[in-house]
């Protein structure tokens, strides 16, 4: 496959070096020939000088033979422009990171493709959902619904108090077991379980279940004790903080501490009332102090900043907040936040180039979720009458070493996957893949 990357920025020099590694044919191309000089000899992915909305520049980038042009340097106007030339210079199919909600309404959906622009991503956006779906519930570091929550995935850490400690994964299920364990995040490893691996204390491990057992998952994780959220603070008024402000359940209230003033009133005109702003230093203990951090259940740091964004975290957590989300960008610094225990890890470009890593798969793909921490992914598959995954049971279709299906959605009813399950046409089936082996299953799918 053929795949034009336009932008060299953060999301698209992430999204060529994951893509390099997959034996795509991958050109990358920016008008800044600095940013592109040091990535040639690392990666195996070709560059070209040019800008994305230059017609020469597109030309001699290849664009005609193009299966996937994405275009996502940070000038939105740039990449719907981009996009509309590939498409008349014959690109097969193309995508624009876009920074205006109100291009994402479904209304405009046809407008956009008959101007040549096929699929639009908002990596703030993305990232606002990603962070109001972990501060759902204090306890969890991940969470992720499959067709509107038939099927849950959950992501939590193993403290003292868990239940399933020490114990052969084949003695704490059986044939009727309301979850699945997907994988078993530990240290800087991540597992594929099989029956005899064990859970061990301050691994992260991912749970597959349906919302009717979430309370008995809470219990053997030992977590009954941990609040509610009902009190969410964000540092840094940024454009993932106002998308999540806005997307957070009302029965939350939410503080934004912003050290701009101008921004501060720029925020009070775009959140409604039940949203507090406060101009200040959010580094500033007695601040946070003062504004009931210590009755706060959980702290969002969005600053622009990912080593502030941590330490400020791990300040929050030695104030008591039980649940902490830190956006960090700098993505050699995400294994060492982990390492400090301070949370859940946002970071953009990952769950960006997971939306458009979805776009390449030839199987019918829903959803792909990036697990930060864990170097794997999610993916939801849908099942056709051909697919290779209907000819066995779990157990026989032979899925390659470091993938596991986690679940199955059939008729809206989210099922627990064992070895002796059968997959059906249509089925909706989660499946979890270490590193990039998405590309390696879909086979069974297609």
């Amino acid at each position: 496959m053929k795949i034009i990357i336009a932008g060299a920025g953060a999301v698209g020099t992430h999204l060529a070096k994951l893509l390099s590694g997959e034996k795509q044919d991958i050109i990358l191309m920016d008008d800044d020939e600095e940013k592109l000089s040091k990535l040639d000899a690392d990666f195996d992915l070709m560059t070209v000088a040019a800008s994305p909305s230059s017609i020469a520049g597109l030309k001699e980038s290849g664009v005609a033979g193009a299966n996937l042009f994405v275009a996502v340097t940070p000038d939105e106007s740039r990449n719907m422009t981009a996009c509309m030339l590939a498409t008349n210079l014959g690109a097969k199919k193309t995508v624009a990171r876009i920074d205006n909600y109100e291009y994402l309404l479904p209304k405009h959906k046809e407008f956009f493709q008959k101007l040549g622009v096929d699929s639009l991503i908002y990596p703030e956006m993305l990232a606002a959902k990603e962070i109001v779906a972990s501060v759902r519930m204090s306890w969890i570091r991940q969470w992720w619904e499959f067709c509107g929550g038939a099927l849950i995935l959950i992501g939590t850490k193993m403290r003292e108090t868990a239940e399933i400690l020490d114990i052969p994964l084949s003695k704490i299920g059986g044939p009727n077991t309301p979850f699945h364990i997907v994988a078993i995040k530990r240290g800087n490893e991540t597992i594929i379980p099989r029956g005899d691996d064990v859970v061990k204390l301050y691994d992260i491990v991912y749970f597959t279940t349906t919302k009717k057992y979430i309370p008995y998952i809470r219990k053997i994780a030992g977590k009954e004790d941990y609040a509610d959220v009902r009190n969410v603070m964000i540092m840094g008024g940024s454009r993932i903080a106002v998308r999540t402000a806005q997307y957070v359940p009302d029965y939350m209230q939410v503080k934004i501490i912003e050290n701009d003033y101008i921004r501060c009133n720029r925020l009070t005109e775009l959140l409604d009332d039940k949203v507090m702003i406060i101009n200040g230093d959010g580094r500033d203990m007695n601040l946070l102090v003062e504004e009931g951090i210590k009755n706060t259940e959980a702290f969002v740091a969005l600053t622009g900043n990912s080593e502030t964004n941590i330490l400020a975290c791990l300040a929050a957590k030695r104030m008591g907040v039980r649940k902490t989300v830190a956006e960090v960008e700098n993505i050699d610094y995400i294994s060492m936040a982990e390492s400090l225990d301070i949370g859940t890890v946002i970071n953009k470009k990952m769950i960006a180039a997971s939306h458009i890593y979805q776009m390449m798969l030839d199987a019918d793909v829903s959803n792909v979720k990036c697990l930060t921490f864990a170097n794997a992914d999610v993916a939801e598959f849908t099942v056709n009458e051909h697919s290779k995954v209907t000819k066995h049971l779990v157990k026989d279709l032979g899925l390659p070493k470091g993938a596991t299906i986690g679940g199955l959605i059939r008729k809206g009813e989210g099922i627990v996957v064992t070895g002796d399950t059968q997959i059906l046409p249509n089925d909706h089936v989660v499946v979890f893949c270490l590193g990039m082996m998405i590309k390696k299953v879909e086979k069974y799918f297609n």
